[in-house]
């Protein structure tokens, strides 16, 4: 295992189909696509199909509380998908597009792993078709036309600088860019402010992309984006600015879903890529809807733990697109379980028994979670060289005494063949008694909404808010927001909002610092604790160990 070739390598290596075959495989005429040279196309929204959409069979991954590094939602999502193909399913996987912050911090990228990956991985990794930069200038037009209406004097709404809301956006992590000023340098230069910027898959307008289903949908999305106050105390929205359609504009090729394949051929759709710690952490529904109306089985996956991700694309994503998940993996490391049983960074590769047994309660919490929505999950043990045939015969027993069986994941070593097991595993739990239901009713109130997500789901003794936080709430009642799920902004590393508490801590309370209001994604943003929507460059960051020849061939991106 030590010998195994980079993802790069074993990417660069593989021999593509060009997109129009893979089209071809699921009735796609090349009419209808739009190339992006031979290996990706963007597909017309015209080829969505309601009637396949409610007959096909929808596979959401998720995780346990991940490491630093992810447990592989991901890779075990594509391997899962070549499995299914394995064993004679017509599958195919919908997955998020990987930001360029994590690619040269710490994370990586997000075209999976070893023999389960989506190519070309490159591509993929970096600018891909243009979708970030789009959103980052729609995103950023929205600012640029509000500081110019403050600038105006014959047109101005009269917005108050102090309560503006909207920030700009750029992919990359740049923590100095955080908290600004703007506007420097004289009267010619705008009018001085405190502004910020976000990391582009927190910015509202990807939440809008991946809410919207059609375009028409999405013009009125951008026009409701709530973006502060007037000095009389009017709300303003994007709509109040005309902007609405220009933003559109700039979306007008992002909003088509993008066709890419797997390393055996298979289609894979990859689109829209907000972060589940910071925003809703799944695809676009689009992207979903088209894989369903292409495929018999859809696996698509959620950020990081499924306390985030799957929360939010069941209790968000489903709700609005009326979609209805068959089956969901729930993917666990034994390293992970290591790690929450007190294992150091150092310590992950070390078999020990001991550190499994204590650190299994966070699986054991994901596992009574998922079967509050009503869906019994499939554990998937992404397999590493250091596990051992102890510690994986405990995680199947523990799995097996809780009425879920758990299968050895080895998607990332052998692709497809690897993942036949999981794949019928997958199968038979499709046909048995699974039965989604959201956890809540969006008609409660945003209070109440925190209070089951934060007691039910992280397992939280009660809900604090911030004095800054209660005046939001003030606010929205008064927007007429109170009827919006809610997206929680919070730390992927454990239940609680507090990093530092692995396994499964209890005794805990949540604090609510503050609320953004995604007015046109349709959903409000409780922020718990010290978590940022613009994340920092490690020490070390990844870029430093990437490397680009004369010949344009890449090393070092993973």
């Amino acid at each position: 295992m030590t010998d195994f070739k980079t993802d790069i390598q074993i990417a660069q290596e593989a021999s593509l189909n060009h997109i129009e075959q893979i089209a071809q495989e699921l009735n796609i005429s090349k009419d209808d696509l739009e190339l992006y040279g031979k290996y990706k196309a963007k597909l017309p929204l015209s080829l969505l199909n309601e009637d396949k959409i409610n007959s096909a069979n929808l596979i959401l991954v998720t995780a346990m509380t991940p490491t630093p590094a992810g447990e592989g939602k991901t890779t075990t999502s594509i391997g899962l998908t070549e499995g299914l193909n394995k064993i004679g399913k017509k599958a195919m996987v919908v997955l998020r597009e990987p930001s360029l912050g994590p690619v040269f911090g710490i994370k990586g990228g997000a075209a999976g792993g070893g023999f389960s990956q989506v190519v070309p991985m490159e591509d993929i990794n970096l600018h891909f078709t243009g979708d970030f930069s789009a959103i980052e200038k729609a995103n950023n037009l929205l600012s640029a036309l509000i500081d110019n209406n403050i600038q105006s004097k014959t047109r101005s709404l009269g917005i108050d600088p102090r309560t503006i809301v909207w920030k700009r956006v750029m992919d990359m992590n740049d923590r100095s860019l955080r908290d600004i000023v703007i506007g420097l340098g004289g009267t010619a230069n705008g009018i001085p402010r405190e502004d910020g910027f976000n990391i582009t898959p927190a910015s509202e307008v990807m939440a809008i992309l991946c809410m919207s289903e059609s375009f028409e949908d999405l013009k009125a999305r951008l026009g409701n984006i709530f973006i502060g106050f007037t000095f009389s105390k009017n709300p303003i929205y994007a709509r109040d600015l005309n902007a609405q359609n220009a933003m559109a504009i700039l979306l007008k090729d992002a909003i088509k879903p993008n066709l890419v394949q797997t390393l055996e051929g298979n289609p894979a759709i990859i689109h829209g890529g907000p972060f589940a710690n910071i925003a809703q952490g799944t695809n676009t529904i689009l992207a979903t809807k088209m894989g369903l109306s292409l495929s018999d089985y859809v696996v698509t996956e959620a950020g990081f733990g499924a306390d985030l991700g799957a929360e939010k694309f069941l209790n968000i994503k489903c709700v609005s697109g009326n979609l209805n998940p068959k089956a969901l993996v729930l993917v666990a490391t034994i390293r992970a379980l290591r790690h929450h049983g007190g294992a150091k960074k150092e310590q992950y590769n070390t078999a020990s028994i001991d550190r499994v047994g204590k650190g299994i309660v966070n699986l054991e919490k994901h596992i009574e979670n998922c079967k509050k929505f009503g869906l019994n999950p499939v554990v998937a043990i992404n397999a590493f060289p250091s596990d051992t045939k102890e510690e994986v015969d405990f995680v199947i027993n523990f799995c097996e005494n809780l009425g879920v069986k758990a299968v050895v994941a080895k998607g990332w070593e052998k692709g497809g063949e690897g993942m036949t097991d999981l794949a019928s595993a997958i199968v038979a739990e499709i046909n048995g008694t699974n039965d989604f239901k959201p956890l809540y009713d969006w008609s409660l109130s945003v209070r109440e909404k925190i209070e089951i997500i934060a007691k039910q789901i992280y397992g939280a003794d009660n809900v604090e808010y911030s004095k800054k936080a209660l005046t939001d709430l003030k606010k929205i009642k008064e927007l007429d927001l109170d009827h919006l799920p809610v997206c929680m902004a919070k730390t992927q590393k454990s239940f609680s909002d507090n990093a530092s508490l692995l396994g499964r801590p209890s005794g805990f309370d949540v604090n609510v610092r503050e609320f953004e209001f995604a007015t046109g994604a349709g959903f409000v943003i409780p922020i718990l604790g010290v978590m940022m929507r613009m994340p920092g460059l490690p020490a070390v960051p990844a870029s430093e160990g990437m490397n680009i020849d004369n010949n344009g061939k890449i090393s070092g991106l993973s």
